[in-house]
C-alpha cells in the first residue's frame, strides 16, 4: 500500500542524494549510515522511554532506504551485492526498532506481555522476509500478504510517535496503549502473511513436482 508513495519521497530527497553523488559518497555507504542511525534511534532512545525522540531520529535516517536506490540507479552502480547489502541491513534496522520497543517494556514501560508482543513482531517480521527470500531462491514467488515491510514500519513508528506526543500533551499514559494495540495488529497481520506465503509456495511447489512427475513418466 505504502509503496505508491515511494516515488514522491524519492523526488523529495533527490537533491540531497545528488549532492552525495557529487561528493563521491557511494550508495552502500548511505545504506550503512542510515542503518546506524535507525539502530541508534531505536536502541538509545526507546529503552529510556524517549519514544517520540526515537521515532524522529529513526524517521530522519529511514529515508536513506530510498536515497541509496536512487543513487545506485543514477550512477549506474546497481549491483547484486548492493541489493544483498540493502536487504541485510534492513533486517538489522527492523530488529532494532521492535527490539528497542521490547527493551522499553522491560524497562520504563514495565510490561512483560507487551515486551513479548514486540519480540513476536520482530520474529515474525524476519520470518515474513525469509519466506519470500527463500521462495525466490528456489525459483518461486511469495510476494503476497497483508503486512509488507513498509506498512509494518510506518504503522509502528507513526503510532509510537503520536501516542507519546499525546501523552506529553496531557492525554495521559493511557494514550500509550495505542502502541501495544498496534503491535497486536502487526503480530496478527505478520502471522497471516507468513501463512499466505507458505500456502502460495506450497501451491507452486506442488505444481512443479506434478509437472516433473509427468515428465519422468
Amino acid at each position: 500500500m505504502l509503496e505508491r508513495f515511494r516515488q514522491f519521497w524519492t523526488n523529495v530527497w533527490a537533491p540531497l542524494a545528488n549532492l552525495f553523488i557529487r561528493w563521491g559518497i557511494s550508495p552502500n555507504t548511505v545504506t550503512f549510515v542510515g542503518t546506524l542511525g535507525v539502530v541508534a534511534g531505536a536502541l538509545i532512545f526507546f529503552p529510556q522511554g524517549w519514544l517520540l525522540a526515537g521515532v524522529l531520529v529513526i524517521t530522519a535516517f529511514v529515508f536513506s532506504d530510498m536515497m541509496d536506490g536512487y543513487m545506485a540507479r543514477t550512477t549506474g552502480k546497481v549491483s547484486s551485492f548492493g541489493a544483498f547489502w540493502d536487504s541485510t541491513l534492513d533486517r538489522i534496522g527492523d530488529a532494532a526498532i521492535f527490539g528497542g520497543l521490547a527493551m522499553y517494556y522491560v524497562g520504563p514501560g514495565d510490561n512483560d506481555w507487551f515486551a513479548a508482543l514486540a519480540i513476536y513482531c520482530l520474529s515474525m517480521g524476519s520470518v515474513t522476509s525469509y519466506a519470500r527470500a527463500r521462495a525466490e531462491s528456489l525459483g518461486m514467488q511469495a510476494k503476497v500478504g497483508i503486512a509488507e515491510r513498509a506498512d509494518r514500519l510506518v504503522s509502528i513508528l507513526v503510532i509510537t510517535g503520536v501516542a507519546d506526543l499525546a501523552n506529553k500533551l496531557g492525554a495521559g499514559e493511557k494514550a500509550l496503549y495505542a502502541i501495544p494495540v498496534t503491535l497486536g495488529a502487526l503480530a496478527l497481520a505478520s502471522t497471516v502473511t507468513v501463512v499466505q506465503r507458505v500456502l502460495v509456495v506450497r501451491e507452486q511447489a506442488m505444481a512443479r513436482d506434478a509437472a516433473r512427475a509427468e515428465t519422468d513418466n
